[in-house]
Formats: structure tokens, C-alpha cells, sequence
């Protein structure tokens, strides 16, 4: 969703809905994976029903990585979207249904931003081809080294739109997968597949709302069914709040910054293009083992607990003396009706509405103010009352003015403060860096090369100092040569290089908002027209309140209509929000989508014809076309206040939609069948294995050759409902699945089946409530006082709740797992070699004397373990920064505590000493305390069974 910062800003605001996954990674035996049983329960202490995926979200990282080499061919990215299918579904574990949708053919609305986005993609394509080869001839040109260019097609990510080749063999590839799963995976016995792919029109993750909000209204369904829904995009979090259905979880990928990326041109880390210098790779380890090995750890999943973001929200907007009943639920749909004003994918942003200043917080606290006047709240069910909002955003009207001047306030010191920085950190560096042998090297995973030897190190000293000589005249510009084999050249230091400017280039701003006139100069540059044309002023915004209808009805309701979109570039102000209750807020009923090739020929540039059948693209290029002036070859972008070019407003003639139809009349008849089978609409399939109870009903099905479509029976599918009709290319049991990836198997033995499935059809004027069903169990409250009250705690905040499991204990250590660790770890430090382990013998072993003398010269444990204290157990001993040192003969052989020998010889306790040593001693352990005892816990002598640990939460693994 087009929100940028919106996840950063609520993790942030919110911190305790975000909960890491815990992930079982398969086993390897003897270089054989072993694949995890996901059958068993949830290591994350939760079970969850359903699994939707939004595929989108998959299929593009898996296809163009960002921070590792990409896959080579079409194969290889088939198979890695299976392995991150495999891998969120041994996360999350779903129980009853796993549904997979791929964005189909999008309303009008969506295409507008889909034509942006595929046109930047394609020109920065181009000049990112033309730069690297610019700088790939610079740089062989000074002898710079560089590996060979490799000879392949460039991956064009525009592909993944409904209607190619490459989607339709992702549908062909994602059924093989499932029925390989519904065979081989016992975690996939009893689960009821759904696959929606391109063909099936819509946007992928308002497919997966349509479906639930058509179960929903289902007297069979269960309302307190867990959800989890799979994706990176904002506007899932307002989808799922919007469905009101108490047990709803997102889960992404965690989000870390600066991850390092490989270089274009010679595929090393740490710098980019346009830093490339050409050098040799250095070896990655003494043996070049991590050569292909990039820096940085496996990606992480996180929770989105939206049952605990509805605990904030209904502190935050809890309203009292209010002159109508409070309601949470009205409420949290007014929040999400609220978010759209900080942008989404079908509107842009009103201007003085930035989410980084904290807009949403101003409009809560300008709804809160209001709400007592507008008698009611701005939205039910999807339909909004104008009335209501139109008070809210001439509230906002009235601060525009202030915003914009605090804006630009802002901007100043943050750039006053860069360019302090910047001196400050030209003071604090250097005037000398040592360079050639003696050059300063990085430490970490990114230079894993053993350091060289010093050879002649006066000579080298010598050349230093020279060198520096010359660096302090001003006409010399020292640089570091390099010789062919990389070892440096005698030239030794170098002398940093003053900055010319500290300031960067600021884009050139027009519309001054932050002066007077801003209204007059901004309608004046981004429409043409005068701010005194109230008529177009009005038409604008009229245009952007049925977007904000039409937008609360697609979250709410379903498509409102296929053909509506909003007709200009830029929003208007919220203080033209005058006199909108009279606006009319319907749309016109019985539209349709775009067919799949339509659609490409709406949202493509001519640089991604070759998707297209060749009659249809040479629309895209040849001068003659009616429909030429849709495919700008260069288009310009407004930064519209922005500093990149990213965050810019493309600007792009709209597609008209009755000139683009009257076009490809005259060329469908070019079509051949395939390409016709590619651009008709299709529908969802149904897919379960031999052991669902369902199994044996679609398998009647087909026997019958009935061709009327049947109620799918509620109780043989966890209550889902819906129409189910023969499948022309089914997968039916005891017939082969072949493999659309020669990399895979053929499934011979196949037994699942696969049925056409519709979901439930309502009245076109139907209305979806937006209610919490009856039945519905609120979930156990998580938050603490201390999440909004920081006073409490002593001033401490409090911690949230780690995991699903409330009831969770806190994992620790206590003595029993000390001694096991001081047995098992091998003692490295102080030794030459390696292996060797600690010579103190199991508890018990010895009789008499409890404890075995300390050997001079015995290899210590490594220091991690000095920080690890088990819960309840260490409280009082004086903190090792504070001990005296404990000095020892070498020759005693022995050192021991006399106090803990007289309490363990009481105790009758068979401690290691070499455990409890003094700081100084072989262990580095703390004293242990003389009161241990006294504390109501035994201590463990010779032949005493040790108890098992506390349980660690809802499953006894055992």
C-alpha cells in the first residue's frame, strides 16, 4: 500500500504487537535433509486455523532478490517460491485452510498506480544498464579487473502481471506443489487448499477479504476461527481490522535497514555501482570458503498481533460524556478511515498530511475534539457521512498554515544539524591515515582474510614519513596505487580530502507552502488553472471524496466499481473540503474488469511489448497508432517536495478507456488460442488430499459428470461454503501430475483432488456488517498500565509480553545446567590446542572429599558464561568489578574457599570447586553467597535425582 512509513511509525507507537516467530529448522543426517514434521504443534504456543497467502509478496523476492545473486532461469525461481511456501507454513502451521492468492486483474482505480509503477521499473532498467556499462568501461579502460559480463537476459519484474506466459506457468507450477504436499506432507493431511491465480480477477489480498467476509456471513462459520495472513504491504493491517474478527495475526518479514547488497558490476559487498573501483576479490577465508557467502543472516519473520493493536486503540480512543453510546468497533473502522488521508494505493496524500509529522495522531486528537459535535461516527459499514467528515477536515483546514510553516522549520534544522555533524565529524577524523602495510583494516564477516605480515617495516616507516612530507605542500594530491597483484605500493599515507560544500543540492520548490500564496502557486503549477476557478477546485474535490468512498467501500464491502479512478495527480487541500455533504457518493452498478491482456495493454510500457502478442504491441510503437500517445518513451517526474526520485509523482497520461477498446478491436481477431485461453477470467480451485473428509464427495462429483454446481456440505470443510464444479484440468487421485520443473519429480502415485470452488453469492446491494459475530471470544487482554503509563515501575516501562503464551515462564539457568555446561564446553583460552575439555568428574563421582583440587595451569572456561545467572539464584554476591583479585599459590595444587567448604561438607553437597572460583580462578564465576542455603532451597548431594525443569509453556515436549 502507498503509506510509506506507516509499519515503522505503528511497531513503533504500538511496540507490543510485534512478536518474533519461533521457526523449527530442518535436520541434516549424513548431507540429508530432513524435513520438519509440521504436523506437531506450533513451537510459537499458538494454533492458528487458517493461512492466506498474499503471493505477490512472495513471488517478487523470490524471483529479483535484493540482497543475494538471483535465481538463473524460470526453474530455479519456482523452486524458491516452494522452499518460502514450505517455510511459512512450518512457521505458522495452519490447521484447516490454506489460502494462496495471486493478484488478478485489478479495478481501474489500482491500474493507475500498477502504470506508474511498471513504467519507472522500465526506465530505471534502462538508465541502470546504460550507467553499469558506462562504468564498466571506465573501469577497464584504467586496468581495473572485472569479472566477465555475464550473458543473459535481464529478468524484466514486469512480467508478474496477469495475463503472461510467466503467470501462467506459476498457476501450472503452484497446483503441481500443492498436490506434491497433499501427498508427501502429513502437516498438510486434513488442510483444505484454495489457489486463486491471475486469472481469477481482483488484487490478491482483497480476494482473501472477500472470501472471509463471505464466510462471515455464513451461519456455518466459526467466529472464533485464528487468522494469519502473509504480507509486507500496510493496508493488510487496515484489512484485517476491518474484518472485526477477534483472532487476526499478520505475519512479514522483519524489516532491517542497510542490508548489505551485492555490486552489479563485480558482485562484492560493501559498496555499490557507482563505487565500484575494479579490484580484485580478496579471499574470503584462508581456504576462499565463504566466497559465496554473502554477509548477513537468514531473514526473519515477526507477528502482527492486530488483537492487541485493537487493546491500544481502544485505550486511545475511549471517549467519555460522549451524547451517544461508545462504540469500540465504530471507532477502530473510523481510525482505518482516517489512514487513508496519509495516503493508499488509489489516492495521494493530502499535503499538509505527512505520516512522519505524526498526521494520524493530529487527526485522532481533531476526531476526539469533534466527534461530540458531528452526534455520531464518520463511518458504518463501509459508507461514510460526508456531514461528519467534512467538520473533521476543515478542523484540519485550519492548522494548514502552521503545518507548513512547522514543516519547513523543521527541515531547517535538520539540515543545520547535518551540516554540524558533517564539520564535527571533519574535526574529530585524522589529518593522517596510515596506508600501505600499515593501512587500517575492517574487522567482521566481511573481511575474513587472515591479516599479512609487516615485511621491512623502517623502509615502510620511512616512505610514511616522506610521503606525509609531501602531502603537507598544497599543490600535491596524494592517492594509494595498487600494484597488478594487489599488494599496495611503497607510496604510504593518505592526507583526507576537505569537503567543497557541506550542503547537498536541495531539490527547487515552487510552491513555497510555507509562504504566503502557497494555495494560489500550487493549484497555478500542479493543474494550470487559478486558484479563483472555484468550479475545478470544486470538481477536484469532489473527485477525491468519491475516492474516499469508493476506498472504505472496497475495504468493507468488495469493488464498488471496476471502471471509477481518480482522474488527476495531486489532492487537494483539506480546506477545499467545503460543502461535500451534498456530494453524491454512488457508483455505477454491474461494471466489469479488464480482461488480463487489456489490462497489460493499460499498465504496460512499450519496453515490456514483448509480453504482448505482436499485433497487439505494435499499438505500443508504431507512430500511427491511435493509442501511441498512452506510451511516452520519456516521461517527467514531479519530486513534488520530495528529495528522491522515488518518492516523486509520475506523470503519465491516463488511459482512456473507450480509445484503448476501440484499438484492440481491430487486433483481437490476431489472437491465438492460447493467448485467448491467457486472456479469459477464471476462478478459484479447490484442492484436498485422500484423508479429508471431503475427499470422497468431489470424487463422487466427478463419477457422476455433474455439470450444475453443488453446495460444498459444511461439516466435511471446518464450515466453509460455497459452489464446486467439475475442472476441466484436474488433478484427480491415481493419475500422473507431471512436473512443469524438470528439476522435480513427476507425482505418480498421486492422490489428491482438485474441484472448482465459488464462494458464497450475495445481492449486489448486500452490506457486509461490520460487526464482531455473536459466539466471539475476546481474546485475553495483553497490555500492562505500564504501556501507557511510563510512571509506573518506578519509572521503568514495562516489558510486553513475549510470544503468544501469556502465561509463558521466563527460560533460565539454574545450577544443574551451570555443571552441565562446565562439563560440555571445551576450554580454548589459554591452551595451544583445541578439544580440550574439562577434567572436574560427573557429580557424585567421587566419595569423601567433594570437591577435586584445582591443577595448576587448567584451561578456563570462555567468559560468555559469567553472564548468564540463573532466575532466583544469585542474588546478593558481590559484583565481579568489585571483588578483590584471589591470588593462589601455583604449587599448592589446591586452592579452596574455606567458607564453602565448611557449607558444602554441612550440605552434604557435591559441588564442583572448580566451578565456583573466585575472580582470578579457572571458572571466573562469582563467589556463590554464604546464605544460599537459606534460602529455602536444597542443595544437591552425592545420588540426589535432580528435578526436571519448570515447564516452559502450553505443550509437554517430553
Amino acid at each position: 500500500m502507498g503509506v510509506p512509513a506507516f509499519f515503522r511509525w505503528l511497531s513503533r507507537k504500538y511496540p507490543s504487537i510485534i512478536v518474533n516467530s519461533a521457526e523449527e529448522k530442518p535436520k541434516e543426517c549424513n548431507g540429508i535433509k530432513i524435513p520438519v514434521d509440521t504436523s506437531k504443534p506450533n513451537p510459537n504456543e499458538v494454533e492458528f486455523d487458517n493461512l492466506y497467502l498474499d503471493m505477490n509478496g512472495i513471488i517478487h523476492p523470490c524471483t529479483h532478490p535484493e540482497d543475494k545473486p538471483a535465481p538463473k532461469n524460470e526453474d530455479e525461481m519456482m523452486v524458491a517460491i516452494f522452499e518460502y511456501i514450505d517455510r511459512l507454513f512450518n512457521i505458522v502451521r495452519p490447521r484447516r485452510l490454506l489460502y494462496m492468492a495471486i493478484d488478478g486483474v485489478a479495478p481501474r482505480a489500482k491500474m493507475n498506480q500498477q502504470r506508474s509503477r511498471r513504467f519507472r521499473a522500465s526506465k530505471e532498467g534502462v538508465e541502470g544498464a546504460e550507467e553499469k556499462q558506462r562504468i564498466r568501461q571506465e573501469i577497464l579502460s584504467k586496468g581495473g579487473f572485472l569479472p566477465p559480463e555475464e550473458v543473459k537476459e535481464r529478468f524484466d519484474s514486469n512480467c508478474i502481471t496477469p495475463g503472461t506466459e510467466f503467470m501462467d506457468n506459476l498457476a501450472k507450477c503452484l497446483r503441481y506443489y500443492i498436490a506434491d504436499r497433499l501427498n508427501n506432507d502429513p502437516g498438510w493431511k486434513n488442510l483444505t487448499v484454495i489457489l486463486s491465480d491471475a486469472s481469477a480477477p481482483g488484487e490478491g489480498e482483497h480476494k482473501i477479504m472477500d472470501y472471509i467476509r463471505r464466510q462471515r456471513a455464513q451461519p456455518n462459520h466459526d467466529p472464533n476461527t485464528h487468522h494469519c495472513l502473509c504480507g509486507a504491504d500496510a493496508d493488510l493491517i487496515m484489512l484485517g481490522l476491518a474484518t472485526h474478527e477477534p483472532n487476526f495475526t499478520i505475519i512479514r518479514e522483519e524489516f532491517k535497514p542497510n542490508k548489505p547488497k551485492p555490486c552489479g558490476l563485480c558482485n562484492q559487498f560493501g559498496h555499490e555501482v557507482k563505487d565500484c573501483q575494479g579490484l580484485p576479490r580478496e579471499k574470503q577465508g584462508e581456504h576462499d570458503q565463504f566466497a559465496d557467502c554473502p554477509p548477513g543472516s537468514e531473514q526473519e519473520f515477526i507477528f502482527i498481533r492486530l488483537s492487541v493493536l485493537r487493546e491500544y486503540l481502544e485505550k486511545e480512543l475511549t471517549m467519555a460524556s460522549l451524547p451517544f453510546t461508545f462504540d469500540i468497533e465504530r471507532s477502530v473502522d473510523d481510525w482505518v478511515f482516517m489512514c487513508f488521508f496519509v495516503g493508499n494505493d488509489f489516492l495521494p496524500h493530502l499535503p499538509s498530511l505527512e505520516i512522519r509529522e505524526g498526521a494520524i495522531d493530529r487527526l485522532v486528537g481533531i476526531y476526539k475534539n469533534v466527534v461530540h459535535k458531528t452526534g455520531g461516527y464518520l463511518t458504518e459499514s463501509g459508507y461514510v457521512n460526508l456531514q461528519r467528515v467534512q467538520m473533521i477536515m476543515l478542523a484540519v483546514g485550519e492548522v494548514e498554515d502552521s503545518i507548513f510553516k512547522k514543516r519547513k522549520d523543521d527541515e531547517e534544522n535538520f539540515r543545520r544539524r547535518q551540516k554540524e555533524k558533517r564539520k564535527r565529524m571533519k574535526r574529530d577524523q585524522p589529518s593522517f591515515i596510515p596506508g600501505g602495510q600499515f593501512s587500517p583494516q575492517a574487522l567482521g564477516r566481511g573481511n575474513r582474510s587472515s591479516p599479512q605480515a609487516i615485511s621491512n617495516p623502517r623502509q615502510t616507516a620511512y616512505e610514511m614519513r616522506m610521503q606525509d612530507k609531501q602531502n603537507s605542500t598544497p599543490s600535491s594530491s596524494p592517492n594509494t596505487s595498487f600494484t597488478s597483484d594487489r599488494t599496495p605500493s611503497p607510496a604510504g599515507g593518505i592526507k583526507r580530502k576537505a569537503e567543497d560544500s557541506d550542503s547537498e543540492p536541495e531539490p527547487e520548490d515552487n510552491i513555497r507552502l510555507w509562504e504566503s500564496g502557497w494555495k494560489q502557486r500550487y493549484y497555478k503549477n500542479k493543474f494550470d488553472v487559478d486558484v479563483s476557478d472555484e468550479k475545478f477546485r470544486r470538481k477536484v474535490v469532489q473527485s477525491y471524496v468519491e475516492g474516499l468512498c469508493w476506498v472504505l467501500r472496497y475495504y468493507y464491502q468488495g469493488c464498488a466499481s471496476w471502471k471509477w479512478y481518480y482522474p488527476f495527480h495531486y489532492a487537494p487541500f483539506a480546506s477545499d473540503f467545503e460543502g461535500i455533504a451534498d456530494l453524491p457518493s454512488d457508483f455505477e452498478k454491474g461494471t466489469k474488469p479488464f480482461r488480463p491482456l487489456e489490462q497489460l495493454m493499460g499498465v504496460f510500457p512499450a519496453a515490456s511489448g514483448n509480453f504482448l502478442p505482436p499485433t497487439w504491441r505494435k499499438l505500443m510503437t508504431d507512430p500511427e497508432s491511435s493509442i501511441i500517445d498512452f506510451y511516452p518513451e520519456d516521461f517527467a517526474i514531479d519530486l513534488n517536495g520530495k528529495k528522491f526520485a522515488w518518492q516523486g509523482v509520475a506523470l503519465l497520461p491516463f488511459v482512456d478507456e473507450r480509445r484503448l477498446r476501440a484499438a484492440l478491436e481491430e487486433v483481437y481477431p490476431d489472437l491465438t488460442p492460447d493467448e485467448n485461453r491467457r486472456n479469459s477470467l477464471g476462478g478459484d480451485v479447490l484442492f484436498v488430499g485422500k484423508h479429508h473428509l471431503l475427499c470422497d464427495f468431489v470424487l463422487e462429483l466427478y463419477k457422476s459428470n455433474s455439470t450444475e454446481p453443488v453446495d460444498i456440505p459444511p461439516e466435511l470443510c471446518h464450515g466453509i461454503q460455497g459452489k464446486l464444479t467439475l475442472n476441466e484440468n484436474a488433478v484427480l487421485p491415481d493419475q500422473t501430475v507431471e512436473s512443469p520443473v524438470p528439476l522435480l519429480r513427476d507425482l505418480t502415485q498421486n492422490s489428491a483432488i482438485s474441484i472448482n470452488f465459488k464462494d458464497p453469492q450475495y445481492q449486489e446491494d448486500f452490506v457486509f456488517k461490520a460487526v464482531v459475530l455473536p459466539g466471539a471470544k475476546k481474546p485475553t487482554p495483553v497490555l500492562k498500565p505500564g504501556d501507557w503509563e511510563k510512571t509506573n515501575n518506578n519509572g521503568r516501562p514495562w516489558r510486553p509480553q513475549l510470544g503468544f503464551n501469556r502465561d509463558r515462564r521466563p527460560v533460565h539457568l539454574d545450577q544443574s545446567a551451570f555443571r552441565t555446561l562446565g562439563h560440555a564446553m571445551s576450554r580454548e583460552r589459554g591452551q595451544s590446542g583445541s578439544g580440550v575439555y574439562s577434567n572436574a568428574a560427573p557429580l557424585g563421582a567421587y566419595q569423601g572429599n567433594p570437591y577435586r583440587p584445582l591443577l595448576g595451569g587448567q584451561p578456563q572456561i570462555p567468559k560468555l558464561l559469567s553472564n548468564l545467572r540463573p532466575q532466583e539464584s544469585w542474588r546478593g554476591p558481590t559484583p565481579l568489578f568489585q571483588q578483590p583479585p584471589q591470588r593462589y599459590e601455583r604449587n599448592s595444587g589446591a586452592a579452596p574457599l574455606i567458607s564453602w567448604n565448611r557449607m558444602l561438607q554441612s550440605q552434604g553437597a557435591a559441588f564442583q570447586q572448580n566451578q565456583y572460583q573466585g575472580l582470578g580462578g579457572p571458572m571466573n564465576y562469582p563467589h556463590r553467597p554464604d546464605d544460599r542455603m537459606d534460602r529455602g532451597r536444597q542443595g544437591y548431594g552425592p545420588g540426589r535425582p535432580y528435578p526436571l525443569p519448570p515447564p516452559a509453556g502450553r505443550y509437554n515436549w517430553n
